[in-house]
């Protein structure tokens, strides 16, 4: 929650620059009106300071709480202020009028449209009645009646389509915090969803693998049991059969733990992860490793991240073992359509078609196809290898 509104804060200080400029510029402007103005000195500078006292008041206070934050008890404040000090302003010089270009905008931001509309009427209006009561004349008054109608007209309209404006960014807001929650959601159920289907994937092998690898050599030991002392022949036999059967076991299971969500994903991003695994390469092989990523990891499938983390430390070991290298790659690249892992090294390099023995790249490519992944490996004698690891999402 503080996270998100932090964030709504700094997007609402980023996009008021242009409204801060407006009153900045209009502020200058009648400022320099009331100074260049043929009152006395003592009013000039009495209408200038409490115009001054105006800006600084929006600066420090009504800008932060009664406009981005939308205060509803400080926005009275600052309006009742705001408008004190204006007419102050136009009580000694008349030409601080003027800045009802800036007031009007600053009242309808502040304040609900049924509560801004009277105030404005009476910033338009009151300027002349204080003029008529500074001076005495009448007639001043009434030439003003015009212009004070012209600008309550066109306030009334700039901020009835002020107050439209800030509703529509209202809803904008809202539906763009209701869209990252959605994707939000999206990805933590695409993640259990990945979770609950690996592990269901897994009790099955479990289930067709090491429990029945398990229940033939339970049978085999009992078949033993009962020929101890009458056949040894067949005794060595069937525990010969249990002992194959349970290296055939163990082979399955190692196969299945490759398969199983990897610990270093539990508290880190695959990023990191595949990154902790260069820098554990180097430390423990001298081997220069340059890591490199592009692009944005969030919202990646638990079996994508498991096939990528898995391929990242086959290729390393096999490094590791037997290429000699010197200098080692890694790149990591993300894009709306997939992601890509890239594993380079500087070493002897060999013949991919060559027959080869081990699980490794069988076994990565076995993984790869899983999640419709291909794996490529690029390499020849004293040229190095490539290994390329393309997933789509």
């Amino acid at each position: 929650m503080e996270r998100a509104q932090r964030h709504h804060t700094e997007a609402s200080t980023q996009s008021f620059w242009t409204w801060d400029l407006y009153f900045a510029v209009g502020y200058v402007f009648v400022t320099a009106l009331v100074l260049l103005s043929h009152a006395s000195a003592a009013d000039r500078v009495a209408s200038a300071v409490a115009m001054a006292a105006l800006a600084l008041f929006y600066v420090l206070y009504g800008r932060r709480h009664a406009i981005m934050r939308e205060e509803r008890g400080p926005a009275v404040v600052f309006a009742a202020v705001s408008m004190a000090l204006f007419l102050t302003a136009v009580w000694f010089v008349g030409n601080s009028t003027f800045l009802l270009f800036v007031m009007c905008p600053l009242i309808f931001m502040a304040l609900p449209l049924p509560v801004a509309a009277p105030l404005v009427v009476l910033l338009n209006v009151l300027p002349p009645v204080l003029g008529q009561l500074r001076s005495g004349m009448a007639h001043e008054w009434l030439d003003q009646l015009p212009t004070s109608f012209l600008g309550l007209s066109l306030s009334l309209l700039i901020g009835t389509y002020v107050h439209r404006v800030v509703a529509q960014s209202h809803e904008r807001a809202a539906l763009i915090t209701e869209l990252e929650a959605s994707r939000a959601e999206v990805a933590a159920l695409s993640h259990r969803a990945g979770v609950a289907q690996e592990r269901t994937r897994l009790a099955g092998e479990i289930h067709d693998t090491l429990a029945q690898g398990f229940t033939s050599i339970v049978t085999l030991v009992q078949a033993a049991e009962s020929e101890v002392d009458r056949d040894s022949a067949k005794v060595r036999h069937a525990l010969d059969l249990a002992a194959r059967t349970a290296r055939e076991n163990l082979a399955e299971a190692r196969a299945l733990v490759a398969a199983l969500q990897p610990s270093a994903l539990d508290a880190a991003t695959l990023t990191e992860a595949v990154q902790r695994l260069a820098e554990r390469l180097r430390a423990e092989a001298g081997i220069e490793v340059a890591f490199h990523t592009e692009g944005d990891a969030s919202g990646l499938p638990t079996g994508v991240e498991v096939v990528l983390l898995r391929a990242a430390q086959e290729a390393m070991a096999n490094i590791r073992r037997h290429s000699g290298a010197a200098s080692v790659t890694v790149d990591i690249r993300h894009t709306p359509s997939g992601v890509t892992l890239a594993v380079t090294d500087d070493g002897v390099g060999f013949d991919p078609a060559a027959p080869a023995d081990g699980y490794g790249l069988r076994g990565m490519r076995a993984r790869a196809e899983q999640v419709a992944g291909t794996v490529s490996v690029h390499s020849a004698p004293g040229a190095g290898t490539t290994l390329t690891v393309e997933v789509p999402t």
